[in-house]
């Protein structure tokens, strides 16, 4: 299926209203990139790497993975190879808590689907 620009937004609107009215996390943009990043694309993951690969400054990175952590949607550990890296790691937390909102994107396309597009 191909959504239209106003069905891609509202698919978007009505997974993250879900997500909210079930308790999840309020996370910025960035942090929601941040988490991707490191769950969807090869590890290791460091600060550095996640600063060039998402164009963002080593201090924005920095702040989202405290809100992360605190989250224990990520995990920190300083790289035993190489001791000024931090490796940033995946938790189980942060697997359970994508897997359920995969699962969210995925109910929220179905009712996107059977009902027509809002205007924007």
């Amino acid at each position: 299926m191909t959504l239209s620009a106003p069905q891609a937004l509202n698919l978007w609107r009505v997974t993250l209203v879900e997500s909210l009215r079930r308790g999840g996390p309020d996370l910025t943009t960035r942090q929601v990139a941040v988490l991707l990043t490191v769950y969807m694309t090869a590890p290791p993951h460091t600060v550095r790497g996640l600063s060039a690969d998402l164009k963002v400054s080593k201090a924005a990175i920095s702040r989202s993975l405290d809100r992360l952590s605190r989250l224990e949607l990520v995990r920190r550990k300083v790289d035993d190879a190489d001791r000024r890296s931090v490796l940033v790691q995946r938790t189980v937390r942060g697997s359970n808590f994508l897997s359920e909102f995969a699962d969210l994107v995925i109910a929220a396309e179905s009712a996107v689907s059977a009902r027509p597009a809002p205007s924007p």
